[in-house]
């Protein structure tokens, strides 16, 4: 197939990244603020931060699923996370000039969902607008923190996509993912496990408190975890660099390895 065709429509890709990503921030840190502002009735309702943040972390995870069971990631395939592309990257099943495409709309999404964040005012701004900054035990411990969750992030998601009868339900595995990592890892930096996911807020409230923390850990992470797979579940193999509408392919983007098409 001539691929000058296929190359006009990438767009579609890279727009749907960007809205995704848009509607993660915008949404997911949304509930990060009305369950920790202060002020919020939340912080009322449940006193018990530990109870608050598992919710979070399900109310997060819960907004990247509906994001993958929508449209938007029929057509990207909802990666909406710079360390879910590069982990696709690493395993070849995207071209290098592609993957940097999605994280460059991922980068602009993040930064279009923190602008409603603001409308949160005084409740958002206590808590820098749902900022992730390095706990008290310090950057090299946060810097673990983000490694740790990332890596298991990438490593269950490839668990779900590379085994045939999880696939279909890959994106469920998000919410009860989060619920865990939040609860026990959040004191410790936050747990972003994605670059974009810190960028927006730290831009929308000016903190920058280790923030190399949030690309260097989730990167580590999900390098990590594809050479775990790669050397020791190998049986479970990635077929496309997509988490969900694995068979929506109308212009043949997705067939086979996709770094051959495009």
């Amino acid at each position: 197939m001539n691929s000058k065709p296929i190359n006009k429509k990438v767009w579609r890709l890279y727009l749907s990244e960007f809205i995704g990503t848009a509607l993660l921030i915008g949404v997911g840190v949304s509930f990060v603020i009305l369950d920790f502002g202060k002020g919020s009735p939340v912080t009322a309702l449940i006193p018990s931060a530990g109870v608050r943040r598992a919710l979070t972390g399900f109310l997060f995870g819960s907004t990247g699923m509906i994001i993958t069971f929508s449209p938007v990631g029929k057509w990207s395939g909802a990666h909406i996370n710079p360390a879910v592309t590069f982990s696709f990257w690493l395993k070849s099943k995207i071209k290098t000039s592609v993957a940097a495409g999605y994280v460059m709309a991922q980068l602009f999404g993040c930064i279009a969902g923190a602008l409603p964040l603001l409308a949160w005012g005084h409740i958002g701004k206590t808590i820098f607008y749902g900022a992730t900054i390095p706990g008290k035990y310090g950057d090299a411990a946060a810097f673990t923190g983000e490694a740790v969750t990332t890596f298991f992030l990438i490593i269950c998601l490839f668990l779900f996509l590379g085994h045939k009868r999880l696939r279909r339900f890959t994106p469920v595995l998000f919410p009860f993912l989060y619920a865990i990592m939040v609860y026990f890892e959040a004191p410790v930096s936050g747990t972003s496990t994605n670059p974009a996911r810190s960028l927006g807020p730290s831009l929308a409230s000016g903190i920058w408190n280790g923030w190399w923390v949030y690309w260097a850990g989730p990167l580590i992470g999900a390098l990590i975890a594809v050479a775990v797979q790669t050397k020791w579940i190998r049986r479970l193999e990635i077929e496309v660099a997509k988490v969900y509408h694995f068979e929506h392919d109308p212009y043949g983007i997705f067939k086979g390895k996709i770094q051959k098409i495009l």
